[in-house]
């Protein structure tokens, strides 16, 4: 299998210029109906990414967009609100984060990798539930393989006030735990969902995390795969109900090694 494109990390610039997307822009609810499990997650004064959720209380998203990069450490959860079904200043449900937990194998301080891009997913729960029915969380899907399509949900620093679906993504190459694909990515998609069309209805089977180049130049995302990370994380939730996030140094690589997930406790 041809090796995987080397990615630059997306991050949320608002001051670029605006960029032509493909796709369909959701403006509205009605526009949007059966996707309003998908939110902006606003991180105080940096900007924003985009959220899934995936219980009625678990938001999954990219690990660094939850991580100051200059530090190294989590965001303060204080400072993040999650807008599900965001549009033009209203939103189906509006919640602030509780608390989170952010993949062990993520390193905020490491060059970038496709290692680090495989482990660049984060879960946070948020303080209130959202209300079902009106908003379903999705489930997520198994393996995909090159050939296969998927399709993304994603607000940028273009579309910051209604997200744009974009129906034809190509699964390109993929490892173990990265998917190279055809979608089309800005500054701002960061933790976009990527679903694939089952008969049962849309599961997702990654979360954007990068965007690079591919073969003879071509644009192409880079998304981790929820596979084996997001049952990880959602199991450690369930085991420790009560623990919280600190916003100390996360210090890749000094994780329990009896769990594949360490939370960050407030004496860390």
């Amino acid at each position: 299998m041809r090796p995987l494109a080397l990615a630059v990390l997306l991050a949320l610039l608002p001051s670029l210029a605006a960029a032509e997307t493909t796709g369909q822009r959701l403006d509205t609810i009605d526009a949007g109906r059966g996707l309003e499990a998908v939110g902006r997650l606003d991180l105080g004064h940096d900007g924003f990414c985009t959220g899934t959720l995936v219980s009625p209380t678990l938001v999954l998203t990219a690990a660094h967009c939850v991580v100051n990069r200059d530090t190294g450490e989590a965001f303060d959860t204080d400072r993040l609100v999650f807008r599900a079904a965001y549009r033009h200043g209203r939103a189906a449900a509006e919640r602030r984060v509780r608390r989170m937990v952010i993949h062990p194998g993520y390193d905020p301080s490491s060059p970038i990798t496709l290692r680090n891009i495989g482990n660049d997913l984060a879960l946070l729960e948020l303080n209130v539930n959202v209300p079902l029915p009106q908003i379903r969380p999705f489930p997520a899907q198994g393996r995909l393989q090159p050939g296969d399509s998927v399709e993304l949900l994603s607000y940028a620093h273009d579309r910051a006030e209604a997200p744009t679906l974009e129906e034809d993504c190509e699964v390109l190459r993929r490892n173990t735990r990265v998917l190279e694909l055809t979608c089309d990515v800005d500054f701002g998609a960061s933790g976009a969902p990527v679903f694939v069309r089952t008969a049962q209805g849309l599961r997702i089977v990654s979360v954007i995390s990068a965007m690079g180049q591919g073969e003879g130049g071509q644009a192409v995302a880079l998304a981790a795969t929820v596979e084996a990370g997001l049952a990880d994380l959602m199991g450690e939730f369930a085991r420790a109900p009560r623990l919280t996030v600190s916003r100390k140094s996360l210090r890749v690589g000094e994780q329990d090694n009896s769990s594949s997930i360490r939370f960050l406790r407030p004496d860390d």
